[in-house]
Parts: C-alpha cells; structure tokens; sequence
C-alpha cells in the first residue's frame, strides 16, 4: 500500500511539474521585457553565452496598493551561460523593481543588488503600501560586506535608490 501511494505521489508531482509554463518574456509589459533584454545584452557584452531566466524571475504582485499588478525582477537565478558573477557578487543579486502607474504604463522605481528581500504583510488600511525589507550589502549601512544591513522601504510610484553613507 505505501508503495501504491507513493508511486501515486510521483505521477502527480511529474504531472504538476509538466504543466508548469516555461518562462517568456513576451508575458509580461515592454518596461519588464527591456529590464529582461538589458540582462541580455550585459550577458553578451561579457561573451558569457546564452541567457537562461529562472521561471520565478518576474514576480507580479501589488505593491503600491491601488489594485494593479507591480513586478519585481529578481536575477537571483538567472544563469549567463557559464558565468557566475553576470548578475550576482558580494552584495547580492540586481533586482529592479517597476510599478504600474493609474494610466497603466509600468515605470522602473529600483534597480540595485540585493542580498534578498521580504515583502511585508499588508497595513488593515485600503489602498495602504506595501513596504519590502532588503538585506544589502554591509556598506549600506557604514559597516563592511559581511555585516548585515537591513533596510525598509515603502513602494510607490517614486523611484528610489540606497545609499551608502
């Protein structure tokens, strides 16, 4: 019995995984796909071959609140043929960050290397921000590379960078 249910959990576990849809860029609006084609053009400028994105890369998600899905483009994954440091190295992985404004275009509010990073729970409030706690590089906060660095930030409509002091 224990072999039937566990040869049932790997068909349906092989089924899910054959349904899962391979990423395109095409899904997603022309400000993400430029964000996609600027990684792949930085890929070839260092002869690093071909460009495979992770299927979780783009990640839509409403963060500022108003009911429209914003994107967070996340290369933590993202391969550069066989480079290692195209988009990742000490102080993290580039992530950008874009939000989608009332008239619907999509505008770049981030861009920038990240250890990782949470979304935080919603505030009760409608219409409320989400804000999104960043692990960075030590220096962002006067220390070095090892040292943690842990910053909050609310996303809106307003680009924003960090800077180190």
């Amino acid at each position: 019995m224990r072999y039937l249910i566990l040869l049932l959990t790997l068909l349906a576990t092989g089924a899910r995984a054959d349904d899962a849809k391979p990423f395109n860029p095409v899904d997603y609006p022309p400000s993400v796909q430029k964000v996609l084609r600027d990684a792949v053009e930085e890929c070839e400028s260092q002869d690093g071959g071909a460009v495979t994105f992770a299927p979780d890369t783009v990640r839509k998600v409403d963060l500022t609140g108003d009911g429209r899905d914003d994107y967070i483009v996340d290369f933590r994954d993202t391969k550069c043929g066989e480079r290692e440091t195209t988009y990742c190295g000490t102080g993290g992985c580039v992530m950008n960050i874009l939000v989608t404004l009332p008239d619907g275009s999509v505008r770049p509010v981030f861009d920038g290397y990240v250890r990782s990073y949470k979304i935080l729970a919603p505030s009760m409030k409608r219409g409320a921000t989400r804000s999104i706690r960043f692990d960075l590089h030590g220096s962002y906060c006067g220390g070095f590379g090892a040292q943690a660095c842990v910053k909050e930030k609310a996303i809106t409509a307003a680009p924003f960078a960090f800077k180190q002091p």
